[in-house]
């Protein structure tokens, strides 16, 4: 199609090209965007071996197609038939049932009267497409409604050519739809041609390929399909066969190919049997030998499979694999892999035939028919089973793909897998979900709605484009693009990168000791990271790769660039000590492998850096940190630390204390907790807090606050309003018991206790200690400050 366009770009028609000269524009058509999409993947940084691209009309995969072909011929899987297929009268070629996208449009149902013949009386059938009439040759009403019973076996007249054509009965029709009564058009409706085929009923085609009236029609001959459905309703007016005609809303099968809608047309095709290939494709499945993820796909894949029809491998064109089917004069044919094979067959039938006597078919092969062969042909396993490269890489483990496409591709990939190597293809199936604009409209070049990928990443870099799309990609889920997705993504690379040059800008001196509160920072670090590994590990496993990026974002933007450098960078113009520079450089190395499937280009240029390297060292070959034992209890106490810290920032704010300002605060365990005292060096640091020590007397007048289990005392300074805390304590105070007083309602309802699932309950209990432990500090300040 894209080809076509070109060549009407050029004001060149396709008709006027002989084979071999529309061949030669759509090879140079390849050579140009084929290198074009490959640059794109480039720069996004996909991770290929890009000295091993194939094309499915490469001569190997070519050629192996032309063998399953013929292998599957053999077996009597591929046959010749005449049978109802979706034609497209754009491309003129026939399309498969997958390739058909059904949309809603308004429409108009016509209510048309069919007089009985040599009588006034009619019958009312309602259509939408009052052009077809034309082919009509029977009305067919069920054999149980009572309203027609005295019209079985009469006739009826075609409007407008005054057609005689039975009236036939078949319990196929719905009573309750529309008028009851159906015409029946066996060369424009499949199900049509299904009653036509059991009644032996005449098929007249009133269509041509490119979908004008032909001959047969009568009436408007050479008029486009839907310019003779406007022209023909004044006719039936006029003639007095338009009963009413109502607003109608109905779905109409398009061309994904031209977007132009379907035909249903009866043609001689190629077709390939599936029901034998689809029942071990369909098992291994749903025994989960072949994993999708999401798993919700199953039930859509199910269903395609246990009604699977015969596949349409013919298509009406040039472009693609030529099927290897040679007619000898008197119409029969052979199947083989080349000319030389086809003579050699044909001799067996005629022994005078020459090669010139041989006619090959002009059609060429659906493109998925070399599609469902790709991760065997593209290792040359088909035609050389047993070589190095497909016992390899075959079978792979994890296939990424679009939903849209599981039927087209997944499946028949699965089929070909089994049927060819006796094995799945792959392991896992991982669907992407389709992007969309702020309208939830697909993108499209017609809708003009998609975004030049490589402007996109002009503006927002590459890994700035990667991390925006997957931040809100989900397995399986459909994303709404906007720019600030992308944007999100630079802004966090331009965080890593400054947070880079901060750590690299640092003044280095060896003969410092580490500080305290570097020692203590690193350790948390450490342990938080291995952490996150752990469950960067666990989302990749079950290909929830929108939560692993998420997890390494807040691992660096919050636990790295927001609290640990603040944790250990030195004072303004001060250096830091070696121990915990190189400490910090580790840990930067383990956070850029750990990101780097995200952000490729900006983790390699910053991993490069962080030591010397030699010129075959990458980070695409590093290993991913695999240690993820990490202290729970210790991450735990960090996480006070850092509350404390915002708990003493907030007193500062709320007291209008500079942060320059430094303030004695103490700490007071409420139970037997002792966080606060062995990280006071790091809160201390933070907090700019002169002293920061265990509480041994109470000052006269202080304020205190609650973090967790342990307990911050502020001593009273002269410019404090001691009235106006005791006001704000006190609501604080009656909210916190209002609040007590619901957490316990709720416990004290037994429906609820028996209901609720354990952890719920739990958590009711924690909260109504917490409120408890509240509650009595808040007494405790008041109390302080009277």
């Amino acid at each position: 199609a894209k080809v076509v366009a070109k060549l009407k770009a050029d004001g060149i028609d396709k008709q006027s090209l002989s084979r071999g000269e529309f061949l030669k524009h759509a090879w140079e058509w390849k050579e140009k965007h084929g290198g074009i999409i490959l640059d794109q993947l480039k720069k996004l940084g996909a991770s290929c071996d890009w000295d091993r691209t194939a094309f499915t009309m490469d001569k190997n995969l070519y050629d192996s197609v032309i063998k399953v072909f013929v292998d599957l011929y053999d077996k009597g899987l591929i046959y010749k038939g005449h049978r109802m297929v979706n034609w497209d009268p754009s491309a003129l070629t026939a399309v498969s049932d997958e390739e058909v996208i059904y949309k809603e449009q308004n429409a108009k149902l016509y209510y048309l009267r069919y007089y009985l013949e040599n009588s006034k009386e009619y019958l009312v059938i309602a259509t939408t497409r009052p052009e077809t009439i034309l082919a009509d040759t029977a009305v067919c009403v069920n054999p149980n409604d009572e309203r027609f019973k005295h019209l079985h076996g009469k006739k009826v007249l075609v409007p407008l050519i005054n057609r005689v054509i039975p009236v036939i009965t078949d319990e196929y029709v719905d009573m309750e739809f529309g008028t009851g009564c159906l015409k029946i058009t066996p060369a424009h409706d499949i199900n049509d041609y299904t009653i036509g085929q059991k009644f032996g009923l005449e098929v007249i085609d009133i269509l041509t390929p490119d979908g004008k009236l032909n001959e047969k029609a009568q009436l408007l001959i050479g008029e486009d399909r839907f310019a003779a459905r406007k022209k023909i309703m004044p006719m039936l007016e006029e003639a007095g066969n338009v009963e009413k005609i109502e607003d109608y809303v109905n779905k109409v099968g398009y061309s994904e190919r031209t977007e132009v809608a379907i035909e249903p047309r009866l043609s001689e095709q190629w077709f390939m049997k599936m029901d034998e290939l689809a029942k071990p494709a369909l098992d291994v499945v749903m025994n989960d030998k072949v994993s999708f993820h999401p798993a919700k796909f199953k039930n859509t894949y199910r269903h395609w499979m246990e009604n699977v029809r015969d596949w349409c491998i013919s298509r009406q064109l040039w472009w693609g694999q030529r099927i290897p089917a040679w007619y000898l004069p008197d119409g029969k044919l052979v199947v083989a892999l080349n000319e030389t094979e086809a003579l050699e067959k044909a001799r067996k039938i005629n022994a005078a035939i020459s090669l010139s006597d041989l006619k090959q078919d002009e059609d060429v092969l659906d493109t998925w028919f070399s599609s469902w062969l790709w991760p065997i042909s593209v290792f040359n396993g088909i035609l050389e089973p047993e070589n190095d490269d497909v016992k390899y890489y075959y079978p792979t483990n994890d296939l990424i793909t679009a939903p849209e496409i599981m039927f087209f591709w997944v499946a028949r990939m699965i089929m070909a897998g089994l049927d060819y190597r006796n094995e799945i293809p792959f392991s896992n199936v991982y669907f992407t979900g389709i992007v969309r604009d702020k309208q939830g409209r697909k993108m499209s070049k017609s809708l003009g709605n998609s975004p030049d990928p490589i402007e996109l990443m002009k503006k927002f870099g590459a890994d700035g484009v990667r991390v925006g799309m997957m931040f809100s990609s989900p397995a399986g889920n459909d994303l709404l693009y906007d720019d600030s997705l992308c944007e999100q993504g630079r802004n966090f690379a331009n965080k890593i990168w400054n947070a880079f040059r901060l750590v690299k800008g640092w003044e280095v001196d060896d003969k410092l000791p580490q500080p305290v509160y570097a020692s203590l920072s690193i350790e948390w670090f450490g342990h938080r990271m291995r952490q996150v590994a752990g469950q960067i590990d666990e989302h990749f496993k079950e290909f929830r790769l929108s939560d692993a990026l998420m997890s390494v974002y807040k691992l660096i933007w919050d636990d790295f660039c927001s609290w640990y450098l603040e944790f250990i960078k030195p004072a303004y113009g001060q250096p830091i000590d070696a121990k915990t520079y190189s400490e910090t450089i580790s840990l930067l190395d383990q956070l850029m492998r750990m990101l780097h499937p995200f952000m490729p280009f900006l983790t390699e240029e910053i991993w490069q850096m962080l030591a010397p390297r030699s010129d075959k060292e990458s980070i695409m070959l590093a290993e991913m940190p695999r240690d993820f034992s990490a202290d729970e209890k210790l991450i735990d106490q960090f996480d006070i630390v850092r509350e404390a810290i915002m708990a003493i920032r907030s007193y500062r704010t709320d007291k209008k204390i500079a942060m320059k300002e430094p303030l004695d605060v103490f700490f007071a365990p409420v139970q037997s907790g002792a966080t606060l005292e062995r990280y006071s060096p790091v809160i201390a640091k933070l907090a700019n807090l002169n002293s920061f020590t265990r509480l041994s007397e109470k000052p006269e007048k202080a304020f205190t606050m609650l973090v967790r289990t342990e307990e911050l005392v502020f001593p009273v300074t002269e410019n404090v309003d001691v009235e106006g805390e005791r006001e704000k304590l006190q609501k604080e105070l009656e909210y916190t018991n209002g609040f007590l007083i619901s957490v316990r309602k709720k416990l004290a309802n037994e429906k609820f206790v028996n209901g609720a699932p354990a952890q719920v309950i739990e958590s009711e209990r924690k909260k109504e200690q917490d409120a408890l432990s509240r509650i009595a500090v808040l007494e405790k300040s008041l109390s302080e400050l009277s």
